[in-house]
């Protein structure tokens, strides 16, 4: 295991003598661009159509609500506003009206009723246009009323297809990895944040945890057995399998989106170099061959081409080839550390790590190379990976002095941050779960 810490260190250590003979690019941070947000709003939830509810059953009600509220208010379209007691009395309002709604600035309005019937909660909601009062979404959903978040996730889920015609990502999961048991082991955890568990417990050093297209598998890299292999955790039964233990280095793993092929960086013949493996992490193909340092390769939405990261031209730097490792090209000339890209969903853009005024900032980049832009401005942010609907980013951070995850939206706006404690890092967003 020491042999190849020391290949990892000697990795850094060249990367850094290269970085030092090519100039920094030092710049201006550009404003931040965005959306002109559309507000709406949510109603505290009631009981369905004039039943009784218990004490707990009203803290559900009200659990339900704020969970949809923040949910809404994360997508980078929409604002939440809240109600406004002082405007109820100064226009002699009980109840808050749909017009009132609209006077606040709320575009849409969202109403819920409950039933409890036992352990279950049964959930209806409709979707207004406040000015006109036209219903055009409804819904109803039956879950345990102990399974409320993920009820609430959904329902949100639903709210955002009917506003924009896309998924909705709350019911998506976030991997990572923590020291918080005092090793780099696997964690997961909703989109949020909230029920984080641990996954692996091998006691060693866990690396770059992946998620497979389906949402079941992690591939990630581990020294459990000293030396750097890939293996895969299957989420739904917690068996991991050793998939590739080739000579070196075995590490950068990511799943294709048809579920077939494995792209990763393996220095089997000396340096490190792209690989594309099958699912059984058999060698199907050799994809670059240079006396460079390639790595981190990503695949794009349609599966035909993977970007990756190389200095082979004396600093790490984005490029992009066909799956097949031909018609190679460079996309990124701005910045002399430009490494750990990420192709958004929506196959427009990449996302990626450039040392930025000194620090290292998340940036994203169009697939034709034009529009360079920075999307952090504090500490030193690693690891972006976009959200299965290309409108979020999740990232590591030291920004508060110690690592830990954040996510934004595309624009670099609505950050917040999903650990804490320190040493969490290499987050990846699941594909929407089937």
């Amino acid at each position: 295991m020491k042999k190849f810490i020391c290949i990892l260190l000697l990795i850094i250590l060249t990367s850094t003598t290269v970085m030092a003979q090519v100039k920094t690019y030092e710049g201006r941070l550009d404003a931040k661009q965005g959306v002109q947000l559309t507000r709406l709003a949510v109603e505290d939830f009631t009981a369905w159509e004039g039943a009784r509810l218990l004490r707990a059953d009203s803290i559900i009600l009200v659990r339900l609500a704020e969970t949809i509220r923040r949910d809404l208010n994360f997508s980078p379209f929409y604002e939440v506003i809240e109600l406004d007691t002082f405007y109820m009395r100064h226009m002699e309002m009980e109840v808050m009206s749909l017009l009132g709604w609209s006077h606040l600035g709320a575009e849409y309005v969202i109403k819920g009723e409950g039933q409890f019937t036992g352990d279950d909660i049964t959930f209806k909601y409709r979707l207004y246009a406040s000015k006109s009062g036209i219903e055009f979404g409804r819904g109803t959903f039956k879950s345990p009323a102990s399974n409320h978040r993920r009820l609430a996730h959904k329902i949100a889920n639903e709210i955002i297809y009917y506003l924009t015609g896309e998924k909705g990502i709350f019911d998506t999961q976030v991997c990572f990895i923590s020291k918080r048991t005092g090793n780099k082991e696997v964690f997961l955890c909703d989109y949020d944040g909230a029920n984080i568990y641990q996954l692996t417990g091998n006691g060693s050093i866990n690396l770059s945890p992946s998620f497979a297209p389906d949402g079941k598998e992690i591939l990630f890299t581990s020294f459990m057995h000293d030396d750097p292999q890939l293996y895969q955790y299957d989420v739904t039964d917690g068996k991991v399998d050793q998939l590739a233990a080739y000579p070196g280095i075995n590490s950068a793993a990511r799943v294709s989106p048809d579920n077939q092929y494995i792209a990763c960086a393996l220095s089997r013949d000396g340096n490190a170099e792209l690989y594309l493996l099958n699912r059984a992490g058999r060698i199907k193909r050799r994809l670059t061959r240079t006396a460079a340092i390639e790595s981190s390769p990503c695949w794009s939405p349609t599966g035909n081409e993977i970007a990756f990261s190389s200095d082979r031209t004396g600093s790490p730097q984005i490029y992009v080839m066909d799956k097949d490792g031909i018609n190679v090209r460079r996309l990124t000339y701005v910045g002399g550390y430009n490494d750990s890209p990420d192709w958004s969903p929506r196959g427009d853009k990449v996302v990626f790590v450039s040392r930025v005024n000194g620090k290292f900032n998340i940036c994203t980049i169009d697939i034709t190379g034009d529009n360079f832009r920075v999307l952090t401005e504090r500490g030193n942010n690693e690891n972006p990976h976009w959200s299965p609907d290309g409108n979020h980013v999740i990232f590591s951070s030291t920004r508060t002095g110690t690592k830990e995850i954040y996510v934004m939206d595309r624009f670099g706006n609505k950050e917040f941050r999903l650990t804490s404690g320190g040493g969490n890092s290499n987050p990846d967003w699941s594909d929407y779960l089937r």
